[in-house]
């Protein structure tokens, strides 16, 4: 059929059963069905692979879909089937099929009956595919995912790079390049590498207005408080993203123990099982998939409600992704994301292996993460910005659903500083990131600032009585307002836009929003209870507090001897009312429960009883027991009287990952005796000293006994003397 005798509608109905299209389809299928090269960057969900299949099934010949993942082809595959009387309308060309397959497919391409041939880019380097190819009709090429083409894409694929070289020996076809994420960085790209700078290209909104964007802070008790998110959203199906396998299963784990149904997904669980439980999502015979980002490519489950990120994703794109698998419907979509810059410091840890050019893009992605994670404007408009959209966060569309619109931060004028900083980036020629720019505000040498004899120019320093923090995020927001820009050729440079020069002429109000400061517990060492979604009551608090003085004092030990602050928090939390469930209290332990406990539990019932408190009974966190194991096993050797430094290499540890583990066995009421250890440390009359000051001070924390001993001791020591003495004082 030639182009101008199709009616589209028609063939719509008849191949999708739709009778009209979706936002920019018509546009890109006319596209398409007239041989124009064409580049469609639309939000998952959108709709986008129909965009290369009804023209796929209405033009003459074969096209050829190129896509990164097996299983995302074979479910497109199967869907095409199920249109069709034919199962030879579309295939699949890659490395798992055997040589009798291999040939049917050419069978019926050569027949002309294949419409679609789904194949993976490595296929399409091998020599007798394209020998094959070269001799048969085809429609066009379409590539999926075609970010993975950019090195500044979130999946960078290095074999999608020589995709223009190959279509180029087919023929003169036409070329449809589509991804459901984009920044005008990756789209610049894509269109060089495809060489097809003339492209029609068409740009759905990214705005999905029914999500609810918010990010916590990741404190030690996230898991508690994602069983508790869980809890509230009960019987919705939802997906939680870590970083690692291992997080996976346990966080999978720990969910099952208290009563969610969950079950895990990455790509260390053979095919069969990553199947069956892909499977048990999708017809909702459990309610939670804990996955990495191998999970959800090509799952097209429209009623997701949740997407919790347990870790911060690696990108802006990735994490735009992941959470638009929430809402597909159109309905509740709440994507809440842990944010801690402790991650963000692994996530570079990871990178510190790579060739250069990559560490540099993978740590400028990752800065647009913390700064989307920090910033306390409309998360939704910075988002936008990001993939080069214009939002009004006043009146767009789902304005409202975001955490720091509906809790808004304290606002400041900014207009001088605003001025400084756009005067900085033009007598610097705007040549320099955002980095070199807050040294020069703030009058910091590096050899960057030297080289370009920045450090003696007028405005060197003048913005001193602010620091980093505050200029990073005033980048940010000037960025977003559109007065500097990112230069796309040297990504990360910072220029001014006209609307700048504009500003620097006529300077006028801004208001500034303050920045999130999501500070890590005071000691690293002590798990500290996590206050994000509940809050202790404050009466009961000072009850607990009163209680515990008065039974330190009757024992002669320090109050943080009996309890600790985190876990006087959890009982005025969770009103534990007999000895058991006190056991399950953050760092209470069954033995110290025994020991200290009836006098406190009898209080909480006593004031839960005349007060009529309704307990939440969801709010008591089992553990997996999956740590007991080795907490046994670091009780045992040190009952043995086995060095610490081969306990800890027996079992994968560093010394401060021992010492966290012995800490929580200590403080949890069970007895560690490490004199023999210690003693190899220090002499009778330090332990002594240590001992006193822990004896007679409010606090166990590290910080106050380093600076009370000013040097003398070490933090190791200081922890291994803290651990001894509540061993010997406390349990």
């Amino acid at each position: 059929m030639k182009p101008n005798e199709i009616d589209l509608h028609k063939e719509l109905k008849k191949y999708f059963g739709f009778n009209q299209f979706k936002g920019l389809q018509e546009q890109v299928v006319n596209s398409i069905i007239y041989g124009n090269n064409t580049f469609v960057i639309m939000p998952t969900g959108g709709g986008k692979s129909l965009c290369y299949q009804l023209p796929a099934l209405v033009l003459e010949g074969t096209a050829i879909v190129v896509s990164p993942l097996i299983a995302l082809m074979k479910n497109q595959v199967d869907a095409i089937r199920g249109i069709s009387s034919e199962s030879g309308i579309a295939h699949v060309l890659n490395s798992s099929l055997t040589k009798t397959e291999i040939n049917t497919v050419k069978s019926d391409i050569t027949s002309g009956l294949t419409k679609l041939l789904y194949v993976a880019p490595e296929s399409l380097t091998k020599d007798e595919y394209i020998q094959f190819l070269k001799g048969v009709k085809l429609s066009f090429v379409a590539i999926d995912e075609a970010h993975c083409i950019s090195e500044w894409g979130h999946d960078f694929r290095p074999e999608y790079r020589n995709l223009r070289s190959i279509i180029k020996q087919l023929g003169d076809i036409p070329i449809i390049g589509l991804t459901a994420t984009a920044t005008p960085k990756v789209q610049e790209d894509i269109l060089k590498n495809l060489d097809m700078p003339k492209a029609n290209a068409f740009k759905a909104s990214f705005n999905r207005p029914n999500l609810y964007y918010e990010v916590r802070p990741k404190t030690k008790n996230i898991e508690g408080d994602i069983i508790r998110f869980i809890k509230q959203n009960k019987g919705k199906s939802g997906v939680i993203y870590c970083l690692s396998r291992k997080k996976v299963e346990e966080i999978a784990q720990l969910l099952q123990v208290n009563g969610v149904s969950a079950v895990p997904y990455h790509a260390g669980l053979d095919a069969k099982t990553r199947a069956k439980h892909q499977d048990m999502f999708l017809m909702e015979d459990v309610d939670v998939v804990v996955a990495t980002i191998a999970f959800g490519m090509g799952i097209d489950k429209p009623d997701v409600r949740f997407v919790i990120h347990h870790d911060i994703p690696k990108s802006l794109e990735s994490y735009y992704q992941e959470t638009g698998r929430a809402g597909r419907d159109g309905g509740e979509g709440h994507c809440l994301a842990y944010y801690s810059y402790k991650d963000i410091e692994k996530l570079e840890k990871f990178m510190a292996g790579k060739p250069l050019a990559e560490q540099e893009i993978g740590y400028a992605l990752l800065q647009e993460v913390v700064a989307y994670a920090e910033t306390s404007m409309s998360r939704r408009k910075y988002l936008l910005h990001y993939f080069g959209e214009e939002f009004d966060s006043e009146i767009g569309e789902g304005a409202d659903m975001d955490d720091n619109v509906r809790n808004p931060k304290n606002k400041v004028e900014a207009q001088e500083q605003v001025e400084l900083l756009l005067k900085v980036i033009k007598d610097t020629k705007e040549q320099f990131k955002s980095k070199e720019i807050i040294f020069a505000l703030t009058g910091k040498l590096n050899a960057v600032i030297k080289a370009h004899k920045i450090d003696v120019q007028p405005l060197f320093g003048k913005g001193n009585q602010f620091d980093d923090r505050y200029w990073m995020a005033l980048i940010r927001q000037v960025l977003v307002a559109g007065m500097i820009q990112k230069d796309i050729e040297t990504y990360g440079v910072v220029k001014l836009t006209q609307k700048g020069e504009d500003f620097i002429r006529k300077p006028h109000s801004f208001m500034m929003s303050e920045d999130h400061e999501y500070s890590e517990a005071e000691d690293e060492n002590i798990v500290a209870a996590a206050k994000s979604s509940g809050t202790a009551d404050e009466a009961l608090m000072s009850m607990l507090k009163d209680l515990r003085k008065k039974v330190a004092k009757k024992l002669s030990v320090p109050p943080f001897v009996v309890f600790q602050d985190p876990s006087l928090e959890d009982m005025a939390l969770k009103y534990p009312i007999s000895v058991e469930e006190l056991g399950n209290i953050h760092g209470v332990g069954e033995g110290k429960a025994k020991k200290y406990g009836k006098d406190f539990v009898d209080l909480i019932a006593r004031y839960v009883d005349d007060n009529d408190i309704i307990r939440p009974d969801d709010l008591v966190v089992k553990s997996t027991g999956a740590n007991s194991g080795l907490k046994l096993y670091i009780i045992q050797n040190v009952d043995r009287k086995l060095a610490l430094d081969d306990i800890a290499k027996a079992k994968g540890l560093d010394m401060d990952g021992l010492l966290k583990e012995m800490e929580q066995i200590v403080y949890s009421g069970t007895k560690l005796n490490i004199k023999y250890w210690v003693d190899d440390i220090l002499d009778e009359d330090q332990q002594e000293e240590i001992h006193d000051y822990f004896m007679e001070s409010e606090s166990d924390n590290i910080k106050d006994a380093l600076k009370e001993f000013d040097g003398d001791y070490d933090t190791e020591e200081l922890r291994l003397m803290r651990i001894k003495f509540i061993s010997e004082v406390a349990n």
